[in-house]
């Protein structure tokens, strides 16, 4: 059976530090995932999600039991993510490019990659907030409150931004299938 965030979270304020581990460990590849599509970069996403999971750890005492863990854990992601946008005063997204050559590859499993390559080229294009919201709904799986309190946006606002996303990456995606 598996320990409860919370309980994970009371063990390691308890003293049981290894604890923490296990937390690491859940959430260390979500974070990545959203880190990675936000900043652009894997290496500024695990500078970003290591400095997260060091705040979190330092400031444990200040996770109350009543909200989620992963929205806790993901404000401090996003503010993060934020810091290292802020840092870098130009405005242009870096896209990973971890493809390997498509010639290596059959049909169906380079199509796959192009498929990947494409959606990751789009949600680089959408305004950083609209690409913040859409991620922490559907890649951090986060209910609209919670996505509020990681955010400091309102619920009607986060909606907004998701709905706005989605319809920008049908139209890029629509043209880059038609193009």
């Amino acid at each position: 059976m598996t320990a409860s965030d919370s309980a994970i979270v009371r063990r390691v304020l308890d003293g049981d530090t290894e604890a923490f581990a296990v937390l690491v460990t859940r959430y260390h590849p979500a974070c990545v995932r959203m880190a990675t599509h936000v900043l652009g970069t894997r290496e500024d996403a695990e500078d970003a999600v290591q400095e997260t999971f060091l705040r979190a750890y330092r400031h444990l005492g200040r996770y109350e039991e009543r909200e989620r863990f992963t929205g806790w854990l993901f404000r401090i992601l996003v503010n993060q993510c934020r810091s290292t946008l802020a840092r870098r005063r130009r405005g242009e997204t870096h896209m990973v490019d971890d493809a390997p050559e498509l010639a290596s590859w059959d049909d169906d499993v380079a199509e796959g990659i192009e498929r990947d390559e494409m959606l990751r080229t789009a949600l680089g294009r959408l305004h950083p907030l609209q690409r913040e919201a859409l991620l922490l709904r559907f890649s951090a799986d986060l209910s609209y409150d919670e996505m509020a309190t990681a955010t400091g946006a309102g619920v009607s606002a986060l909606k907004m931004r998701v709905k706005r996303a989605c319809a920008q990456l049908r139209a890029m995606l629509g043209e880059s299938i038609h193009a």
